[in-house]
Parts: C-alpha cells; sequence; structure tokens
C-alpha cells in the first residue's frame, strides 16, 4: 500500500447541496454530528495503510483546510501527508477544473512526484466504509488496468449512474454513464441467472452501477488522460473509451454506500444513522471515522426526553422533546422545543457572537422543528416552527430554503422569533 496515492476529488460548486456548501467546500459539510464529509475517504485510506492522500478542490476551500491541516497532522517518523491541491494557474494550465478527470490531469505531476503503482481515486461526497486494502488487492490480483468499485441499484436510480454489463471474469464489457434510453436500460438489467453466477446479493431487474471509486494503474491512468486532453469526465469519456482496449476489472461491492450529494439524501443519510441498527456502523473497533479532535464536555441533558438520536459533545440540551434526529457539536436547545427527523448542526466557537436582535445562538425556546436542517451557527427564535405543513416541495425564503421537502436554514442565519416556515 506504500506505493499507493489517493486522490480525492471535491467536486464542483457543490449547487445540489446548496445553502450547505454556500461558505464551505462539499467535502467539508457536517456529517452524522462531528465528522466531515471529507473524513470518510481518508480514514477508508489510512485503514488501508495508504497515507499520501491529496484532496482536489476548487470552491470555498478555506473551511476544507482548516479542517484537514488541524485533524491530519503525522508524526516527523512518518512520510504520510493529506494536501490539498485546489485549482491554480500554471504555465500548462490556465482554467478552472473542468470535471473529474480534468482535474487529475492538471493534477496528475504532483498526485505521480513519488512514483506510485497505482493511483486511488475517491469521491468527496459519499458515505460507506470499504477496506480499500481488498479493493486494490483485487486489482492487483487480476492484473487490471484499472478497477471500478460497483454495486447493484434499482432501476430507478440507474439514470442517474454509470451502468454497466461484465462477463463472467468480473471484466467490464460495455460501460454506459446515467443512460436513459430503455432499451439500453434493459439490455444492462441483471437477470437471476447472471446474479446467481456473480454472487450478487441482489434482486433480478437491478443493474451494476458505478460507485465513483477507482484504482488506477498510474502509467494506464496517465495514457488515458494524455490521449485526448479534451476529455474532462471520468463516466461520460474516459472510461468509456477504455472498455476493449484495456483490461477494467469491476470490484463487487455489497455494504453500504451512499451518494450524499442533494439534499433530501444528505438528510436521509444523517437520520439513518439514527436507527438502532444503522446500516453503516459508525461503532465498529477496528474501523472508526477520524476528525477533528475536539477535547469538550460531555452532552448536558436537563429534563430532556429523547428518543432514537445522536447526540454530540459540548451540547446543552434544557426541557426539550428531542427524537430520530443528529444533535451536533456545541448545540443549543432550550425549553420547550421539539425536535424530530431533523440535523441540528450545532456551533463552532467562532460563531459564539452577539446577534443584533438578540436571537440567542441555537434553538431557542418552544420552537418546533420537524424534517429539517439547520446549519452551523444559526439562530432560531423562540416560538419559531419549521414544520412545512403545506409540503412545499422546493422554495427560497430571506433565511431559509426548502429542497425536497427538507427544510434547510443556512450556517449563521437567523430566524426571527415566531416564524413559521
Amino acid at each position: 500500500m506504500k506505493n499507493v496515492v489517493t486522490a480525492i476529488l471535491g467536486g464542483g460548486q457543490g449547487t445540489r447541496l446548496w445553502p450547505l456548501t454556500q461558505h464551505r467546500a462539499k467535502p467539508a459539510v457536517p456529517v452524522a454530528g462531528k465528522f466531515r464529509l471529507i473524513d470518510v475517504p481518508i480514514s477508508n485510506s489510512l485503514h488501508a495503510g495508504i497515507d499520501q492522500i491529496f484532496v482536489l478542490t476548487q470552491f470555498n476551500s478555506a473551511s476544507l483546510h482548516r479542517h484537514i491541516s488541524q485533524t491530519y497532522r503525522f508524526d516527523m517518523f512518518s512520510s504520510g501527508f493529506v494536501n490539498i491541491l485546489a485549482a491554480e494557474q500554471n504555465l500548462s494550465h490556465r482554467d478552472w477544473f473542468q470535471g473529474t478527470a480534468d482535474a487529475v490531469r492538471k493534477t496528475l505531476d504532483r498526485l505521480t512526484y513519488e512514483d506510485p503503482t497505482d493511483v486511488l481515486i475517491l469521491s468527496g461526497d459519499q458515505l460507506y466504509a470499504m477496506r480499500m486494502i481488498d479493493f486494490v488487492g483485487h486489482h492487483r490480483e487480476r492484473g487490471a488496468d484499472l478497477t471500478i468499485a460497483v454495486k447493484p441499484v434499482p432501476r430507478s436510480q440507474a439514470s442517474g449512474l454509470g451502468i454497466m454489463r461484465i462477463d463472467s471474469e468480473g471484466q467490464i464489457v460495455e460501460f454506459v454513464e446515467k443512460p436513459k434510453d430503455p432499451e439500453v436500460l434493459d439490455r444492462l438489467t441483471l437477470d437471476a441467472e447472471t446474479i446467481s453466477k456473480l454472487g450478487l446479493d441482489a434482486e433480478p431487474g437491478t443493474l451494476l452501477a458505478s460507485m465513483g471509486i477507482y484504482v488506477y494503474h498510474a502509467d494506464v491512468l496517465e495514457q488515458h488522460l494524455s490521449s485526448d486532453p479534451s476529455a474532462t469526465d471520468f463516466g461520460r469519456e474516459i472510461i468509456p473509451a477504455a472498455i476493449g482496449k484495456n483490461k477494467v476489472q469491476a470490484y463487487l461491492y455489497n455494504g453500504y454506500w451512499r451518494d450524499i450529494g442533494t439534499i433530501p439524501a444528505f438528510h436521509e443519510a444523517n437520520i439513518e444513522l439514527t436507527k438502532p441498527d444503522p446500516p453503516l456502523n459508525l461503532y465498529h473497533r477496528d474501523h472508526p471515522i477520524y476528525t477533528h479532535a475536539r477535547f469538550l464536555p460531555g452532552v448536558k441533558i436537563q429534563n430532556c426526553r429523547v428518543e432514537q438520536s445522536v447526540m454530540c459533545e459540548g451540547s446543552v440540551l434544557q426541557g426539550s422533546e428531542i427524537s430520530n434526529s443528529v444533535i451536533g457539536i456545541r448545540s443549543m436547545v432550550r425549553q420547550g422545543t421539539v425536535i424530530d427527523n431533523s440535523i441540528i448542526m450545532g456551533t463552532s466557537w467562532g460563531q459564539f457572537t452577539n446577534a443584533e436582535d438578540d436571537v440567542q445562538i441555537g434553538i431557542g425556546k418552544n420552537c418546533e422543528i420537524r424534517r429539517a436542517i439547520i446549519d452551523s451557527g444559526a439562530r432560531i427564535g423562540d416560538g419559531s416552527k419549521l414544520t412545512n405543513e403545506a409540503g412545499v416541495e422546493e422554495a427560497d425564503g430571506d433565511f431559509y430554503c426548502i429542497r425536497g421537502g427538507v427544510i434547510v436554514v443556512p450556517s449563521m442565519a437567523v430566524v426571527p422569533p415566531g416564524t413559521v416556515i
């Protein structure tokens, strides 16, 4: 694994996760109460012994850079690092990253400076726990030029993913990015016999989708990126062009994996973690998710009713009812408030400032919050009701928005007392 480097794609402007990406890069968005999205791929790499990690980003990277510099500090006897590679102008490139492949192409000289054997390419906006040592091992055992992690998905999700067909040896023989044509979908759909031969945990009628997780032989990656400088995306251009020319292998993955690039998907993935038996086990002794150590006190709970929720350190809950929710670090929830099916991201030390209208930090008294995301540092005035009883799917207000029926209050926003949404 010392001959592998990891490149984590930080994504573009993150418009589908707006307003959570209004002031931060997508990989810096908080998840599960105390982590950042970037902690997931970094932790998966480190558990495999891959400790040369680059994060490729170009939008709102200040908070991401701060989190990485405060969190991932290797000792003087280690060659490991986690470095940010932001889009930059140089003598060869004068513009922004134009896509996933273009981002890797423009930073390839940095990625391959130590002459690695393989390059592991991960996404910065997914939630999963994969043994990367098995993934890279499978790639090497099969002598593959490129290996793609794949997962069965229902037909309803296929049009938004890269869908493929593989042979009995697990080699990819056809790859179609985001297919919409019913005939193409029919051709790529798995039947019971194929599922049995491949040993998949799937139902007939599902399809094999790319997880956006790749491991490339370094020399082949350089060939693919240099052969067509106009190709900017792996799924749309680079991978389809490699089918039939190179050995492109599939790595069948049956574990938990969620793309959380939209507000509804992000909300659902977080709420799933509150279940008694969540699909992603964050309590696994041998596979923790690493993040910034904050040295905060435990949660203080005063006369509250709490049911099936995740509470993070440094929070103070006073006389409230909380159910099916994630309460992030340094959250303040006051007397008489009801929170259900919601994500409260909490507060950073730098956000403890006095608001001009005297609305206190955190959640005020006698509020009702249901199916909502309250971003870091937001202030919810006393008696506010954020429930979306009208079932609005999309809306924009002065201090909130609704995406997919989920109410989102942006970071540092102030919701006046008595507000009804």
